[in-house]
């Protein structure tokens, strides 16, 4: 069920290419003396950090469960994505600094086709793991390689930029523009940084499910409030990295045995799981006609409704649990609720 450790590759793979770029942009820079290479450099620099990073978390992600970590570690990875959101962010505030200081004393840019031709294979290269990454994400639903793919594709657009950048200023001959194209391009970077950390500290917040998914889980919940006459609430959803967590409270008709209670989960537990993938689920019976099942419908427990809500077909049962339910709302069998 864990799909971490098979993420682990492509992090290689963004190590990788992070070297190769970082070389290119390098000899860019060196070539042509553009402050706005050397930014682009800089945020290649911040990719190979950001890819280790990625790699070291998505291993501590892959352990399994302990007696600590009851959960998981798949959390890992939220630090992962906020470690390299401050990266980034850093990274900005170098570039910011050399192009202030290119600001003040311009200076010209030379060998331009040199530099350019390096720029763009950088950019190529950066395109393509980035697309890899991207669908390795969707694949295993990984938050850190999917940080890490938006990352280098905002690198091949600063990459891109810069390009336009040197090509204008050779161009005009203003070289006032190289360091404010540099400035733009910092911003641009801080943007990234700034809504990397956001994500990740929604993460760690125990943010619940997309609303497409939960509204999944609702759909399926309510086919069974319609034609086994039971009802829910409690319903609870978070994601932890790849993996996610769903908990809710089934409420039956008190006169249900207990197997087949236990057996209605099941099919239900088993239609979740159907529909949401890396998903653990988490269900409590209780009976509809004990007011105490209604004081934990919020996080914090309440007191017990002095009316029950009604369910259609159970209203006699709910007013006096002592009285024999309708036929209609008899557990189902076994046959009837096992896959």
């Amino acid at each position: 069920m864990n799909n971490t450790a098979y993420t682990k590759k492509f992090a290689y793979l963004s190590i990788t290419a992070a070297v190769v770029t970082i070389a290119l942009k390098m000899f860019a820079f060196l070539a042509t003396g553009s402050v706005g290479l050397l930014s682009d450099a800089m945020e290649s620099l911040v990719n190979l950090a950001a890819a280790i990073f990625t790699l070291f978390f998505l291993i501590l992600a892959a352990r399994p469960a302990d007696e600590e970590h009851a959960y998981g570690h798949s959390k890992a990875e939220y630090f992962s994505s906020s470690i390299e959101g401050m990266l980034i962010v850093f990274a900005a505030g170098s570039i910011a600094i050399a192009a202030l200081n290119r600001l003040a004393e311009p200076q010209p840019i030379e060998q331009i086709e040199f530099g350019a031709v390096l720029s763009i294979i950088s950019a190529v290269v950066n395109f393509i793991v980035a697309r890899t990454l991207l669908n390795a994400a969707a694949k295993y639903d990984s938050i850190a390689l999917e940080a890490d793919a938006h990352h280098l594709m905002t690198d091949v657009w600063t990459s891109a930029g810069v390009l336009v950048g040197v090509i204008v200023v050779v161009a005009t001959g203003w070289t006032i523009l190289d360091p404010i194209i540099a400035l733009i391009m910092a911003a641009n970077i801080v943007r990234t940084g700034a809504l990397l950390i956001y994500r990740s500290a929604q993460g760690l917040m125990d943010r619940g499910l997309p609303d497409d998914q939960r509204k999944s889980i609702v759909d399926i919940l309510e086919g069974y409030v319609a034609t086994q006459q039971i009802q829910y609430h409690a319903l609870r959803t978070r994601q932890a990295g790849m993996r996610r967590f769903v908990s809710m409270h089934i409420l039956v008709p008190g006169h249900w045995t207990v197997q087949a209670g236990h057996n209605l989960l099941e099919r239900i537990e088993d239609d979740v799981r159907e529909r949401i993938p890396e998903v653990t689920v988490f269900t409590h019976l209780e009976p509809q006609n004990d007011p105490k099942s209604w004081q934990d419908t919020d996080l914090d427990r309440s007191e017990a409704p002095e009316v029950l809500p009604e369910v259609p077909g159970l209203k006699g049962a709910q007013d006096n649990p002592s009285e024999a339910p309708p036929q209609a709302s008899s557990p189902p069998n076994a046959g009837e609720v096992l896959l």
